[in-house]
């Protein structure tokens, strides 16, 4: 979750406004600032985020909770922050909570009730699961702070998930940033991806769409990669009852998986430039490819490369 909630943190913080639209619905409301709230407990809660805002001329609070998984006391903890906040800054608190895993929150009723002898006490916040939003509207709506999460989104009717996820990174892409700003972004919605598609089919459309080496000197993807990998080589060696050679296994796991993706996006380059007949062809081939420069080396030659006769001069020539 530390990733996932990081990102989210820090997409609100640069874009507050973009996070308020989607939770108020509206665009009329007046950023003031991002506070950092932590309540002092038996053990130190920080809220995720709580956005000072000026609706209709009046102060509030916006407060948003990121949920990767269910909670069985999110109601109850939820209400503690509404309550603790209206204590602290004498403001009407809108509150949400977002789950950004498809498969979270469907139990979550957005309230929390006690009754006890004829006492009631009701709070009340708001459910948004990403997978029930339109994602086309989000990505055709200017609102840069939230195609990070477009990917969790609902993709159009008849729309293939990966190319959903393409046609998301595509859109990112287009977002005008510095070149170091654009890898962050593009990292964020590569870790957050994550959380609805597997790891390789991440890399392979990164790797497709030519992001894959801007995307792999940013830290937090990399170190994303490592962590999926490492739990399915863990789950195997326990299942064995084997402790051995686990980070030499993370490390041939995830070049393993960058070779992959090279190798698909090759023969998709082929196919689609000559036809389905020459990748198949040469397919054999490249498979046992192992050399992770190679490797790039052929595939700028089989997207740019002048004609079919230049793509295999260059694979015999390095064989």
């Amino acid at each position: 979750m530390a990733e996932y909630d990081t990102i989210s943190k820090q997409l609100i913080h640069i874009y507050p406004q973009d996070l308020v639209r989607l939770t108020l619905g509206r665009d009329d409301v007046e950023i003031e600032e991002v506070l950092d709230t932590e309540f002092p407990t038996v053990e130190t809660r920080m809220v995720d985020s709580v956005i000072r805002v000026r609706i209709d001329g009046k102060e509030a609070l916006v407060h948003i909770e990121f949920q990767t998984t269910d909670s069985a006391d999110i109601a109850r903890r939820m209400a503690i922050y509404i309550l603790r906040l209206i204590e602290r800054y004498d403001l009407p608190v809108y509150a949400f909570v977002i789950y950004l895993r498809p498969t979270a929150g469907r139990r979550d009723k957005g309230y929390y009730i006690q009754e006890l002898l004829g006492h009631r006490v009701f709070v009340e916040y708001k459910v948004l699961r990403l997978s029930e939003i339109d994602g086309q509207g989000i990505i055709e709506g200017g609102h840069p702070g939230l195609l990070p999460f477009a990917p969790l989104m609902k993709p159009p009717v008849g729309m293939a998930s990966e190319d959903w996820l393409r046609e998301c990174v595509r859109k990112s892409d287009a977002v005008s940033l510095g070149q170091v700003a654009k890898a962050n972004y593009l990292n964020s919605l590569a870790v957050l991806s994550g959380l609805a598609y597997e790891p390789a089919t991440i890399t392979r459309i990164l790797l497709q769409e030519g992001f894959m080496d801007a995307i792999m000197r940013e830290s937090s993807f990399a170190q994303y990669l490592k962590e999926q990998i490492q739990e399915q080589i863990q789950e195997q060696f326990i299942e064995q009852g084997i402790e051995q050679g686990i980070e030499q296994g993370i490390e041939q796991g995830i070049e393993q998986g960058i070779e992959r993706g090279i190798q698909e996006s090759i023969r998709e380059a082929l196919e689609i430039r000559f036809d389905a007949g020459v990748a198949g062809q040469f397919a054999g081939r490249i498979a046992v490819i192992n050399d992770l420069q190679r490797l790039k080396r052929l595939h700028r030659a089989a997207v740019q490369g002048d004609d079919l006769e230049a793509f295999q001069h260059m694979l015999d020539s390095e064989a």
